[in-house]
């Protein structure tokens, strides 16, 4: 990773995941900002400069979106297609990151253009080996359009 400040929009509603992702960014000591949002209507408002989020430095385009499915208000699903149909806001990469392991919740992820889907483990071990492989390629392998 080459220490360049990753903006990182993590939609996670429970508080637990959303500590142990955190901590896990924590680890790589990458010049990171986490913004951590806990509902999908809040979620489009940082992303749309709304309401409270219409200062970009508050509300600055994240390089990654880790985003649950199953969130209050306005559901993940529902937040990634908003996502996907703006023009602005469609290259950012989204990364369901989930405890649902139903084919229908996947399929309906990647039709409307996920750009992977991870399975929440159970496990804390392998929870933050999966947190660290996302940081890997997501934050520091992958390239930015």
């Amino acid at each position: 990773m080459d220490g360049e400040a990753l903006n990182i929009l993590l939609v996670e509603d429970n508080m637990d995941h959303a500590e142990l992702i955190m901590r896990s960014f924590d680890d790589y000591r990458v010049a990171n900002k986490i913004y951590h949002i806990i509902d999908g209507e809040e979620a489009l408002d940082f992303l749309f400069r709304r309401g409270k989020y219409t200062d970009s430095k508050k509300s600055p385009a994240p390089h990654v979106i880790l985003l649950d499915l199953r969130l209050p208000k306005i559901d993940g699903l529902d937040v990634l297609k908003e996502i996907k149909a703006d023009e602005k806001l469609r290259r950012i990469p989204v990364v369901i990151l989930t405890t649902s392991e139903s084919e229908q919740d996947m399929a309906g992820a990647y039709d409307n253009h996920a750009n992977s889907y991870l399975t929440k483990p159970v496990d804390f071990e392998k929870f933050t080996q999966l947190m660290n492989d996302f940081g890997f390629y997501w934050l520091g392998w992958n390239r930015k359009p």
